[in-house]
C-alpha cells in the first residue's frame, strides 16, 4: 500500500471529523466497532468543538440526510441480488432533504468490518443537489446518465462503480455503510479515481451527511 503523506493523513482527519459532526454521533458503531445498526436521521446531539468542524461559506456540517433503500431497512440484512453471491447490481437508494447550499452530492459505500478496513465499494460524486432518488442496477460507467453526468470511482475490488457485500466466509455479518455527503463545492476528479483521492477532495467542504447501514453474512 502506498504510503500516506502527512497532508492527506491530515486532511482524511478533517474529513472524518466533519462526517461525524454531520452525523451527529449517531454513527452506531459504523465506525468499526460496536453493534451492527445505525440511526441515519437523528439530530445532532451536543455541540462539536471547533477541532470536529468543518467551516464552509455555508455553516458547519451539522446537518443531517436521511439515507433509505426501498430494498432493506437500516441495520437490517442486504438481500442475496445486491451482493457478489447474487446478480451484484447496486441496490436503489433515497435521499432525504439536503442542507442549503449544497452544491453537491458524493455517496460511498464501505465495509468497517474488513479485514482491512474499511474497504469500498462504491465511489459516486458530482451528483446534483436535487436528486432524492439513485435507481438500482446502474452501469460500471465512468459517468452515469441516470443522474446527470455524475461520476464513479474505482472500488476497492480495482473496478469501476458499484461491487458488492462478499465477505469471508463464517466471518460473522459484516456492515456496509452507505454514506451521502452533501457538499458546498462540486468535485473535480477524474472518473475512476480511488478512495484517498475522493476523501482528500471531500475533506474540508461536507455541509452534511447521512448514512444507511445494511448487514451481509456467508
Amino acid at each position: 500500500m502506498a504510503h500516506v503523506g502527512s497532508g492527506m493523513v491530515s486532511r482524511r482527519r478533517v474529513l472524518a471529523g466533519a462526517l461525524a459532526a454531520a452525523l451527529g454521533g449517531c454513527l452506531g458503531g459504523g465506525d468499526g466497532s460496536g453493534s451492527p445498526t445505525a440511526t441515519t436521521s437523528a439530530q445532532p446531539t451536543g455541540s462539536a468543538t471547533d477541532a470536529d468542524r468543518t467551516e464552509t461559506g455555508d455553516g458547519p456540517a451539522d446537518a443531517t440526510i436521511d439515507v433509505t433503500s426501498s430494498a432493506f431497512g437500516d441495520g437490517e440484512s442486504i438481500p442475496t441480488k445486491y451482493t457478489g453471491e447474487g446478480e451484484d447490481v447496486s441496490p436503489p437508494l433515497s435521499i432525504g432533504t439536503v442542507p442549503e447550499g449544497t452544491r453537491s452530492l458524493a455517496l460511498v459505500v464501505d465495509d468497517p468490518d474488513a479485514p482491512d478496513p474499511p474497504f469500498t465499494h462504491w465511489l459516486v460524486w458530482a451528483i446534483l443537489p436535487e436528486t432524492r432518488s439513485i435507481p438500482a442496477d446502474l452501469p460500471a460507467a465512468r459517468r452515469l446518465d441516470a443522474l446527470d453526468g455524475a461520476i464513479q470511482g474505482r472500488n476497492d475490488f480495482d473496478e469501476l462503480g458499484y461491487r458488492g457485500p462478499l465477505p469471508p466466509s463464517d466471518d460473522g455479518p459484516h456492515r456496509y455503510r452507505f454514506t451521502v455527503t452533501a457538499l458546498g463545492t462540486t468535485v473535480d476528479l477524474e472518473p475512476g479515481s480511488g478512495r484517498e483521492a475522493v476523501d482528500d477532495a471531500l475533506a474540508g467542504e461536507v455541509l452534511g451527511a447521512g448514512r444507511l447501514v445494511g448487514t451481509y453474512a456467508r
